[in-house]
């Protein structure tokens, strides 16, 4: 196997992008999901599969500027804190996010034609699942239809076959991930990644585990590292 695509949003929400490498730490990649919308009514994250039109933007962070291209056009600069500090839901999960100053939240609210502020997240703290997934082009492939692996906005794509849980896999020269289950699927899936439109019905052909349609697998990080397209994936089982 090796690494097809690296892929993460900085944003919650927003395209998954491809990016040629990233650094993975115990909570997941690097620039992944820094940023969510909150609905300042209801204090909760917003999530994708009710706002497909998250999709539609698209947004880059380099640890300083965050840029967000909007159909409407592009806002970019320093996210300074507010001060404000909000609990928020997170899919029932009480998680704490800090508000962030700057034309974000305006042009999002135009944008999703509703009132969102833009607010900071700890590492991983909106992320559904563990901190890493895959996917693999050849289950891509057994969907039987050319289909964009970033609808699945895995971390990493690999040629070959989905890893199995309980394995390990080395990635490259120094990442480590332990396979833990299969992923549970939203029907996101079934929405275009750029212009949110549902445009296929995948959800329902998917396997399914324990009541819940699934796809690809997710991971721990046991040795944080960096991977790029390119790398060598070797699995092997978990001690």
């Amino acid at each position: 196997m090796e690494v097809v695509r690296v892929g993460f949003a900085a944003v919650k929400g927003a395209h998954h992008a491809a990016h040629p490498h990233a650094t993975v730490t115990a909570t997941g990649p690097v620039g992944d999901r820094v940023f969510c919308l909150v609905d300042p009514a209801a204090d909760r994250c917003l999530r994708t599969i009710e706002h497909p039109a998250l999709l539609q933007a698209s947004a880059t962070w380099d640890g300083v500027t965050l840029r967000v291209d909007l159909p409407s056009g592009t806002v970019g600069g320093l996210p300074e804190p507010t001060g404000e500090v909000r609990t928020v839901d997170y899919w029932g999960r009480p998680t704490p996010v800090a508000v962030v100053g700057g034309a974000w939240a305006a042009a999002y609210s135009d944008h999703l034609g509703r009132e969102v502020l833009l607010a900071r997240a700890e590492p991983g703290d909106v992320v559904y699942g563990r901190a890493v997934t895959v996917i693999s082009t050849g289950a891509l492939a057994a969907l039987g239809r050319d289909v964009d692996g970033a609808r699945f906005r895995a971390t990493i794509e690999v040629s070959g076959d989905d890893p199995e849980p309980g394995t390990t896999l080395r990635v490259g020269d120094d990442l480590v991930l332990a396979v833990r289950r299969r992923v549970p699927r939203c029907a996101v899936v079934d929405h275009h990644p750029t212009t949110g439109e549902r445009d296929l019905r995948l959800l329902k052909q998917l396997p399914v585990e324990d009541g819940e349609p699934v796809f690809g697998v997710e991971a721990d990080v046991l040795a944080p590292g960096t991977v790029s397209t390119g790398n060598a994936v070797v699995e092997q089982p978990s001690r």
